[in-house]
């Protein structure tokens, strides 16, 4: 270390590095987790550990056929780069990266690039079943999102601040009667569906569809584009686990307490997924924004008589 060159900027740097290197190795854990949880529903055997990253291995060596031109490329980008920054604002054990500088409202704008992204990139294509598709992505975003943030508002309301690190070590100072599905539970339950609804699973599959349009988005996709879209679904699901984990669970001191927690919320939204259909567009708007938004309001009215 050269003269002069404090220790908190290599410790930061290491940070940017392992973050998102934990997150990939994490997620790979929770996609295996997510098929094998469906394979006992429907009593298969299931895939092998290793069977993620022979999947990514596979579509990488696989050469692409089509490429619509540098927007599809840089969609890519956007997909995967809107994801690996959310993962240095997400503080874990043992690192915070970015979220002492940035606070949850930055973590939300980014969080909507990879969509944005993937819209971008699918309008290059001129396939009508991708724009369907991507159409009825935006429109989700536009459902979920509602009792999200309406969700988020209450958490920061609650716990005085809107900096992820401060409301970990609140939870955690604490203990579980201060974590916020203990002291809000409304907004934990609000969040919960809403996040479900970020992931684009069943009920709210809508902009996939295989039996009606193809697959949507990704049906111009093929090869190291495919193997993207696994990589960001691996980034998908630690991002919205440990965000819920964050602002509901209390966070964890050690991976030890804080891996269960991220993998049991996971493991909600795959059980729910596994047992119930695909709900139609104005379907998921109208369930949406009558439930969870409802739960939601409810929540921060009841927040706003503590406070």
């Amino acid at each position: 270390m050269g003269e002069g060159t404090p220790m908190g900027f290599w410790e930061l740097v290491a940070d940017l590095v392992l973050m998102p290197l934990v997150a990939f190795v994490v997620g790979l854990a929770l996609v295996l987790m997510a098929r094998r949880v469906r394979a006992r529903i429907e009593r298969r055997v299931g895939p092998p550990v290793m069977q993620p990253v022979y999947d990514i291995v596979k579509l990488y060596s696989k050469r692409t056929q089509i490429s619509h031109g540098w927007m599809h490329d840089v969609a890519i980008m956007l997909l995967l780069g809107g994801f690996i920054t959310a993962e240095i604002f997400l503080p874990v054990p043992g690192m915070n990266g970015l979220a002492q500088h940035g606070d949850l409202l930055t973590l939300i704008y980014i969080m909507m690039v990879p969509m944005l992204g993937m819209a971008l990139g699918v309008g290059d294509c001129a396939n009508p079943n991708g724009s369907i598709g991507i159409s009825r992505a935006l429109t989700a975003m536009l459902a979920y999102d509602v009792p999200y943030i309406i969700a988020v508002i209450g958490a920061c309301m609650v716990y005085g601040t809107s900096n992820l690190v401060e409301i970990v070590e609140i939870q955690q100072a604490g203990g579980p009667a201060t974590w916020g599905i203990a002291t809000m539970p409304l907004l934990a339950v609000a969040g919960l569906i809403s996040m479900h609804g970020m992931l684009g699973k069943e009920p709210f599959e809508i902009y996939i569809a295989p039996a009606e349009i193809a697959t949507g988005p990704m049906v111009e996709m093929s090869g190291k584009y495919m193997g993207a879209l696994f990589v960001m679904q691996c980034f998908q699901l630690y991002t919205v686990g440990v965000l819920y984990t964050t602002l509901f669970l209390g966070g964890g001191e050690m991976w030890l307490t804080f891996l269960p927690k991220v993998f049991a919320v996971i493991l909600v939204f795959v059980a729910i997924t596994n047992v119930f259909g695909r709900l139609r567009t104005d379907d998921v708007i109208a369930w949406m924004w009558k439930w969870p938004t409802g739960i939601a309001l409810l929540g921060l009215l009841l927040v706003m008589i503590d406070v």
